[in-house]
């Protein structure tokens, strides 16, 4: 491959499908282990692109909210052969998640009262716990780096987890917090990036300038724009004019709309927000399905905010309206995985042009530090969500003033769960085990618990 190709086709489009259908099959980890599968075929073996323009796309793709590894496959898939190859990348990175975690779901709601299966799932919950600690620990000792940042986390945690502020609100604080400190000491808040290592890796078989590009223009902006909100948001309509604006699809079709366009620091910093809706709110799943499905969505391919699927289908499947029961889970996880994945295409597509720009600006990279660090006091208060409903069984609201907060009832503790937790926080933390390993293990725990009869399962 040279740099004389033309810049729609810089490999062939059918090589091309190929190696995202393969790294579709790969994409488990998390974005750490899915970017690493890009880097390795795309930059390591192919050599299709420079480690350089690989680390330029994803620190866009990280200002960005939504799953930034689907983003930057969307990023690399344009760069290489245009908007078919966007489209198609963008497509194939979610497509093998979406369909286990559609059937995984059905296999949930269909036997998941039967004993067996409720005791994996008593296995896979308390791993969910030391994952997502995990994840505390791993955002935190990037983001973290002076006192300040960790008075943003602590902040971040004590609003949502004390004094239930609103998620959107507290992102926002953040970012507006970090941009106004900025100004005064610029040396307190300075961002991170990816690109320390850009000169390290290969060369690339194909030049930066074969690379596909397109300039900026208000008709191309325009264009874009008019296409994917279209796209995105007339399916929601049709959903409201066919069932109603107060229909099951209507109301998760316009809620996880929203949520794509708040997912800043990834799925977990978002899941908290969505588990306190899903469950407390619309009364769509139990918190114990919440947890349950984050460890199927760990489980399976594919970004880990696809578990809104299976909050999805089993919100429609308790409250159908006039469908039958598994019509209308298929049809609702059908619906939100579009609208929870379109905005990403738009996003790329829409301000690739103008990556240079927004790299540049200082005033923006603040903003974005201080929701990263946010972002760890968020995670800390999914975290503490989940342990609260997986290792109690009773629960307790204390409120008095701004305070209000969910509290365990510390004589209903959970044994065995508490045991499979610390068990697989070991395993991650001591062991380094990956997590697909832990999730094995536990559910091969919570089986042998349930089959020996132990409390707790």
């Amino acid at each position: 491959m040279t740099a004389t190709d033309t810049p729609r086709d810089v490999v062939p489009f059918r090589d091309a499908v190929r190696a995202w259908f393969a790294i579709s099959l790969q994409t488990f980890g998390g974005p750490a282990g899915q970017i690493a599968v890009m880097q390795r075929h795309l930059v390591d073996e192919r050599r299709w692109i420079g480690q350089r323009r690989f680390l330029h796309a994803l620190n866009y793709c990280m200002l960005l909210p939504g799953p930034e590894a689907q983003q930057l496959a969307i990023y690399v898939g344009w760069l290489l052969n245009g908007l078919r190859g966007g489209l198609v990348a963008g497509t194939l990175f979610v497509l093998p998640g979406m369909l286990a975690l559609l059937v995984l779901s059905a296999i949930y709601v269909g036997f998941g009262d039967t004993t067996v299966v409720t005791a994996v799932f008593a296995g896979l919950a308390p791993a969910v716990v030391a994952i997502v600690a995990q994840a505390v620990w791993r955002v935190g000792s990037r983001a973290l780096n002076n006192p300040v940042l960790i008075g943003f986390a602590v902040a971040a945690f004590a609003a949502l987890a004390v004094f239930a502020v609103p998620f959107p609100i507290v992102i926002a604080l953040a970012a507006l917090a970090a941009w106004a400190l900025h100004r005064m000491r610029p040396d307190l808040v300075v961002g991170g990036g990816h690109g320390s290592a850009a000169d390290d890796g290969p060369a690339p078989l194909i030049s930066d300038d074969a690379l596909h590009h397109d300039r900026p223009s208000a008709r191309r902006t325009v264009t874009i724009l008019a296409v994917g909100l279209v796209a995105w948001l007339l399916p929601v309509a049709l959903f409201a004019v066919l069932t109603g604006a107060d229909s099951v699809y209507t109301r998760q079709g316009l809620f996880f709309s929203g949520t794509a366009v708040v997912t800043f620091g990834g799925a977990y910093a978002v899941l908290a927000f969505v588990a306190q809706r899903a469950v407390e709110h619309y009364a769509w799943l139990s918190a114990g399905d919440m947890v349950r499905g984050l460890a199927l969505a760990e489980s399976t391919p594919g970004p880990l905010i696809m578990v809104v699927q299976f909050v999805a289908f089993l919100g429609a499947y308790h409250h159908p309206g006039a469908l039958d029961p598994w019509t209308a889970g298929v049809v609702a996880s059908l619906l939100t995985t579009w609208v929870t994945f379109v905005p990403c295409f738009l996003f790329i597509l829409l301000g690739a042009p103008y990556v240079e720009r927004l790299r540049g600006n200082q005033s923006l990279s603040a903003a974005l530090t201080g929701i990263t660090a946010a972002v760890v006091g968020v995670i800390a208060n999914l975290g503490l969500y989940f342990a609260v409903h997986t290792l109690f069984s009773r629960t307790t609201t204390i409120t008095g003033g701004p305070l209000s907060m969910q509290a365990p009832e510390l004589d209903s503790v959970r044994w065995t769960p508490v045991v499979i937790a610390v068990i697989a926080g070991v395993l991650i933390f001591a062991v380094k085990w990956s997590v697909l390993r832990v999730l094995g293990v536990c559910a091969v725990l919570g089986l042998a618990a349930g089959l020996a009869g132990l409390p707790g399962v």
